[in-house]
């Protein structure tokens, strides 16, 4: 492996370079010799030490190396998942949560927990059918996310609010919120050039609402898939026919064939193989990681009374860690 000792003058982990009580850097790192070269090295005891030179020695471990090299993070998986279909969804067997064990023991919140990375989607069943119990649910997992539709929304098909959800009209299979600069997704993969495609051309989303008393005019610009530049694992999509803008983000000789990539993508997602089928039933709590797990609904008829709230992604992901889990 290969270090940059600038970078490593920067990571050094020392009481004057780095607190461990915040867990913040303390060296300025604008202040380092962008040449500088350690007086002094050795290998001790399982540790690096690199004496620089105005005396100062930095200590790191070779596992800490090794977990933290360039090398490593870029070849590494940011957060690993099970990429499934009903099958293997199915096969798997993974059960809901328990809502008072859930409630009240942190081993099923972190058994939950750990589902949801892998999977996207869990489920907690025996809640009480009431909005406040599926507040309670969310507050333990994470604090929610007020939006224009409030902190908690408890929706039917009434067209109060100027989205096709609040119809009886069935819904194709999109994630939420894709008008948000910080919006929601799944994983998948796709042929190279339509995933280049769909990676690299940003597209507007946008929310326009006027009804009643609600005003609103979100927008949103990202491309369908969002990877990290260092590995190319795919992290986000962005899905949602209903709140796309016509696309004015794309020079002409690329827009029939983001057509043509988006109609391959759109073909992958309505094999009936990648669809898992729940009935959402009073008790039942179903959590969406829509940053991967797109969802969507059958037309119907008759009353339908939903509740629900989003959480941030950053939260979700802070209480996985502090279970001790990869996220």
């Amino acid at each position: 492996m290969l270090f940059d000792y600038v970078w490593l003058r920067d990571s050094c982990r020392s009481a004057v370079c780095y607190s461990a009580k915040t867990s913040q850097r303390l060296i300025d790192t604008a202040s380092i010799d962008l040449d500088i070269r350690p007086a002094d090295t050795k290998v001790t005891d399982g540790h690096l030490l690199l004496t620089w030179p105005d005396g100062h020695v930095s200590s790191y471990s070779l596992s800490w190396l090794a977990n933290n090299g360039h090398d490593s993070r870029s070849r590494a998986v940011v957060q690993p998942r099970v990429l499934w279909n009903s099958d293997v969804y199915n096969a798997a067997g993974v059960r809901s949560a328990d809502w008072e064990q859930f409630m009240s023991g942190e081993d099923e919140l972190r058994r939950f927990v750990h589902d949801f990375l892998l999977y996207g989607i869990a489920f907690v069943d025996g809640v009480p059918a009431t909005v406040e119990a599926t507040q309670a649910l969310a507050e333990r997992v994470s604090i929610i996310r007020e939006t224009l539709y409030g902190r908690m929304w408890s929706f039917t098909s009434d067209l109060s609010r100027g989205d096709t959800a609040y119809t009886t009209m069935a819904l194709d299979r999109h994630t939420d919120t894709a008008y948000f600069h910080e919006p929601c997704g799944c994983v998948l993969k796709k042929s190279s050039e339509s995933f280049e495609l769909l990676s690299r051309v940003p597209i507007q989303h946008e929310n326009i609402e006027d009804v009643g008393t609600h005003r609103n005019h979100m927008v949103g610009v990202g491309p369908v898939l969002s990877t990290h530049p260092w590995n190319n694992e795919l992290y986000m999509i962005r899905y949602n026919n209903y709140d796309r803008s016509p696309i004015v983000t794309a020079p002409h000789d690329v827009i029939k064939r983001w057509y043509e990539a988006h109609r391959q993508l759109t073909a992958e997602l309505r094999k009936p193989e990648n669809e898992l089928w729940v009935k959402l039933t009073p008790g039942k709590v179903v959590f969406i990681d829509n940053w991967r797990v797109m969802h969507g609904r059958d037309s119907f008829t008759g009353l339908r009374q939903v509740c629900g709230c989003y959480l941030p992604r950053d939260d979700v992901l802070s209480t996985a860690r502090t279970l001790g889990l990869l996220a």
